[in-house]
């Protein structure tokens, strides 16, 4: 997670370089269509984004695993070629172009992070290529012109945290929180989860009084916590990742700063974020596109099949991979082809634009630009207990949430 300003983030990712002579009719060669189903995937194994990436990688896996254990795609084993990108979006350019020019994959799977998404989806549009990806909502991915990436997750980044928004502005007035502080990464798809908040909260009456964005490199959050605790803001936003939801809420900790709402993107959805928190997590809440209990299409089965193959639960980066298999795998069986060649991805793509594919995050259709037409979840930790609590009604709510929240 190499340091961007916020005011260059968007140039910086549209100018990483290809190769300047990669054009659509620069298809690669059909190749065999006997023997292994080779899928390229670059992920930040090291680097920053190390955590989310391997749990990208894992879903992958278990999906590979499923896929082969009942023969394949169209009868051929899938393969799984992994390059690790080190969380640099130079270093994925590269990576995605030897996996087309000199691996020969058939397909090629999206990395994590929309700062590393971009650049890719660069290289895998100037070959013709499917680009299904996990982890890359940031709105400045579709703003690309990308004509073949599909972003399989229930919703971009802005709206992950829509069906709370909604809850908070139904308040009655005497109810309704009166302030709200943001710190966020600087990131595409961190800040674009606080903003998207921000801006319906701002736009319903809800004063923004911090609005604080910081390095990839942070380590000390004691100044930026500082700065909420003197506004004393009615809710705290996070957009973070892991490391970084974990430092603010230790310091906001430390501070006594307290809430009604602590809400953070990322770092509350991963199974290690209660320990790393050392008791602070009581009534956090995160968006998230997933659940182990929500009972959507194998989501059981991949659940259960993670649990065996990494010996821990599954978590909602796993559930990403696993849903762009799911998503691959449908295209691939409705459209009989698995060839990197433009009539075969064309065919793929074409398919994705006008499907609506049942997966382990629900069902997933998409827009003209590959946006997820659905909507995120919203998770609180209640009683120690990760719990659905919005939206209200749905079939995956399993508690109500609690607000305000207990005392730091």
């Amino acid at each position: 997670m190499s340091a961007l300003r916020k005011a260059t983030v968007v140039l910086a990712l549209s100018s990483v370089g290809i190769s300047a002579c990669a054009k659509a009719e620069d298809q690669p060669s059909a190749g065999p269509t006997t023997g292994p189903v080779k899928i390229g995937i670059s992920l930040p194994l090291t680097g920053d984004f190390a955590e989310p990436g391997k749990g990208i990688k894992e879903g992958y896996e278990v999906w590979a695993d499923r896929v082969n254990a009942k023969g394949g795609l169209l009868g051929r084993k899938v393969e799984l070629i992994f390059r690790d990108d080190a969380s640099d979006p130079n270093r994925v350019t590269s990576d995605y172009e030897s996996l087309i020019t000199q691996d020969k994959v058939n397909l090629v799977f999206g990395p994590f992070s929309s700062r590393l998404v971009i650049p890719a989806g660069k290289v895998a549009e100037s070959y013709g290529m499917l680009f299904v990806e996990p982890a890359g909502a940031a709105k400045e991915v579709f703003e690309q012109g990308f004509t073949r990436l599909f972003y399989a997750a229930p919703a971009i980044a802005g709206d992950h945290y829509d069906y709370l928004a909604d809850y908070l502005v139904k308040l009655p007035a005497d109810q309704r929180p009166k302030t709200a502080a943001y710190a966020s990464l600087d990131d595409p798809f961190a800040q674009g989860t606080a903003y998207g908040l921000r801006d319906r909260l701002a736009a319903a009456g809800i004063k923004t009084v911090a609005d604080e964005v910081y390095p990839p490199e942070t380590t000390d959050f004691a100044p930026i916590a500082a700065k909420i605790a003197a506004a004393k803001p009615d809710i705290v936003v996070g957009g973070t990742q892991f490391e970084d939801s974990v430092g603010l809420v230790r310091a906001l900790q430390e501070l006594k700063t307290q809430p009604k709402i602590a809400a953070f993107s990322t770092g509350p959805t991963l199974a290690e974020f209660p320990a790393a928190v050392k008791g602070a997590v009581e009534h956090i809440i995160s968006p998230v596109g997933w659940s182990a209990t929500s009972g959507f299409t194998g989501n059981d089965e991949m659940v259960a099949r993670y649990k065996e193959m990494f010996k821990t639960d599954a978590n909602e980066d796993a559930a990403n991979g696993y849903t762009v298999g799911q998503v691959v795998e449908a295209a691939v069986n409705a459209v009989k082809c698995v060839e990197p060649t433009k009539e075969c991805q064309d065919k793929l793509a074409d398919h994705l634009r006008r499907s609506t594919f049942e997966t382990v995050v629900g069902p997933l259709s998409f827009d003209d630009q590959g946006r997820p037409e659905q909507a995120h979840m919203i998770q609180q930790y209640v009683n120690g207990k990760v719990e659905i609590v919005l939206p209200e009604g749905s079939k995956a709510q399993t508690a109500k949430l609690v607000f305000p929240k207990k005392e730091w």
